[in-house]
């Protein structure tokens, strides 16, 4: 039986041999394709209840999917919205979780759609979802008083965005080595299909080791890598990440800092001096257009401050959350 049944025998002999090669080389080519794929891309499993039974926290469904989350602190107390960046989920906040409970305060953590242990949506990653996402946890965990809210990194914006879209449902704003740009997609990595693809190979299997860089001493944190690692088994994280680069432009962040920083709203921020996610140099530029906003450097960290120098940046968080608390529960002076 012939190999390639489709070229005739009455073919030239030199044209056969080369349509052979193509026809050869068509197939290595599409095989390594598909090998390179499943060697790359470190999505193997579908996140369902049987993948989240030995996870830590909650789950709760709400309208684009399960979001996982973690509720502390008294029922009466004031309740502080820990948002995390673009890819690291709520554990990011576990020394601030820790430090917030322990000075009286409630406190939710939670996994933005596409990372963690939440589901992972095929939608667009617009601003307007991750906005709906928190309003959408908010109401179905009751939570009917003002929040403070603290975002660090993307969750800067995201903070921001829902601060500027629903005033009356936030009593302060921290952020923490916020994003004051957002990050557009590779023109490689923007094209249909193709990008996908080469986003799954090359893109995302170093993002784990990437990590590291967003400490000054990543020696401190030998098992972060690892912790990182577990969201990326399960189907979609990729493509929530490479969908939220792709709409990352749509929100113009000078004017929204800039409406937020107008407002009455008490704004704390805090950035590590040697980071270099989101340079400490950029701060300036916030402050211009933030005046009003409290600020502080801190020293020997980099674009996490508040797990590289926990111990000042969680002091400094909590002496404002409990200065703006306390002026929000003061009766109003009679004139």
């Amino acid at each position: 039986m012939r190999a390639f049944p489709f070229i005739g025998a009455s073919m030239n002999p030199r044209l056969t041999r080369q349509l052979r090669k193509i026809a050869i080389a068509t197939v290595v080519i599409v095989i390594g394709i598909v090998g390179l794929y499943f060697i790359g891309n470190p999505e193997r499993a579908t996140l369902d209840a049987a993948a989240r039974a030995g996870a830590p926290g909650r789950f709760i469904q709400l309208t684009f999917g399960v979001t996982h989350y973690e509720l502390t602190g008294p029922d009466t107390a004031p309740t502080v919205v820990l948002v995390h960046g673009f890819s690291v989920p709520y554990y990011i906040w576990d020394s601030t979780a820790t430090a917030l409970a322990a000075a009286g305060f409630r406190v939710l953590r939670y996994d933005m759609y596409g990372r963690g242990w939440s589901d992972r949506p095929n939608k667009s990653y617009t601003a307007a979802l991750f906005d709906g996402q928190l309003r959408d946890l908010l109401d179905s965990l009751h939570v009917k008083t003002p929040v403070h809210l603290v975002g660090l990194s993307m969750g800067g914006p995201v903070s921001a965005f829902f601060a500027d879209h629903y005033p009356q449902h936030v009593r302060s704003l921290t952020l923490v080595d916020p994003a004051v740009s957002r990050e557009r997609l590779q023109r490689l990595f923007a094209i249909p299909i193709v990008g996908a693809y080469l986003w799954q190979v090359l893109a995302v299997p170093g993002m784990a080791d990437s990590q590291l860089e967003d400490f000054v001493d990543p020696s401190r944190f030998p098992d972060w890598p690892d912790r990182y690692r577990v969201q990326m088994r399960y189907k979609g994280f990729g493509r929530a990440l490479r969908s939220t680069q792709r709409h990352g432009g749509e929100v113009d962040l000078d004017s929204l800092y800039t409406r937020v920083g107008r407002s009455p709203l008490p704004v704390l921020i805090l950035w590590g001096t040697g980071d270099r996610t989101v340079p400490f140099a950029l701060s300036d530029g916030l402050r211009k257009r933030m005046p009003n906003a409290e600020f502080r450097a801190i020293e020997n960290a980099g674009h996490v401050p508040t797990l590289e120098q926990a111990h000042n940046a969680n002091a400094v968080l909590v002496t404002f959350l409990r200065t703006v608390s306390a002026a929000s529960q003061a009766p109003a002076v009679r004139r």
